[in-house]
């Protein structure tokens, strides 16, 4: 049976959606915040710092009276606060139909160089908790007719980039999680994709990118010769959440200037 809208206007806006957008705060996280409210949808926000991200929501709530958005800190590599998120959800009474996952983090390093618990942080950070949330998300998004999960990957799961093997390690596995769940979960109606970003100008990007002879390669890596900005990754998300994707699960879409045509 077809999930296609009454009509083309419908099929691009989120008007009905709940959105639940993890690692809410800052960077591509915060622009997808912004895009998917601009698009009707409400927003669960969540992430670690719960009083700067508190700051964030009132600032939307105040750039969207429109769309109801709240927020809720949470640091997801643990358990128990993974399942206070959906404790939260489930006292609210509205059904998530959307999930971004988009929490993670990286310690670049030589692979030699890594602690066992360094690169265990990083799969739980990247990975684990991204797998915990699509699960405690499921019988959530069953309940909604157009549900999808946007998991946020990199181009480093595609090609070696200097970003250290956990990493890349860990994003590639949650490229494969997207391919598993978009085959295993379309019987319920929820659409699985991710996106996989190349240099995005966010905090966690600056400091590389402020030295000139490494920006200098990067651009020379990249077709568009800039770097990206949350705002674009965010439509790509965006897009993907869209009833006009109603076609589209199991996906990878490279949000990198056309940098792996390249590689680096």
């Amino acid at each position: 049976m077809s999930n296609l809208p009454n009509s083309r206007a419908e099929a691009w806006q989120l008007r009905g959606h709940t959105a639940l957008v993890t690692g809410a705060s800052k960077g591509i996280g915060y622009a997808t915040a912004r895009e998917l409210a601009g698009l009707g949808a409400d927003l669960l926000l969540v992430a670690r710092d719960e009083v700067y991200l508190e700051q964030v929501r009132a600032e939307l709530g105040e750039d969207f009276p429109e769309v109801g958005i709240l927020a809720f800190g949470a640091d997801l590599t643990e358990a128990e606060e993974r399942l206070a998120v959906f404790d939260w959800i489930a006292d609210l009474g509205a059904p998530l139909s959307l999930l971004v996952n988009n929490a993670g983090g990286n310690q670049p390093g030589a692979t030699l160089d890594y602690s066992e618990g360094d690169y265990r942080a990083i799969f739980e950070q990247n990975l684990f908790s991204a797998f915990e949330m699509c699960r405690l998300a499921h019988p959530q998004l069953v309940q909604h007719a157009s549900a999808a999960i946007v998991n946020v990957g990199s181009v480093s799961a595609m090609t070696h980039v200097r970003t250290g093997s956990p990493y890349g390690m860990s994003k590639a596995a949650l490229h494969q999680l997207t391919r598993n769940l978009a085959a295993e979960w379309a019987i319920d109606g929820i659409r699985v994709n991710a996106v996989a970003p190349w240099y995005i100008r966010t905090q966690r990007s600056e400091p590389a990118l402020t030295d000139a002879d490494y920006l200098d390669e990067v651009l020379d890596r990249t077709p568009l010769r800039r770097i990206g900005e949350p705002e674009e990754v965010a439509a790509a998300i965006a897009f993907l959440c869209l009833p006009a994707a109603s076609y589209i699960t199991g996906q990878v879409l490279a949000v990198d200037g056309g940098f792996l045509n390249y590689g680096f």
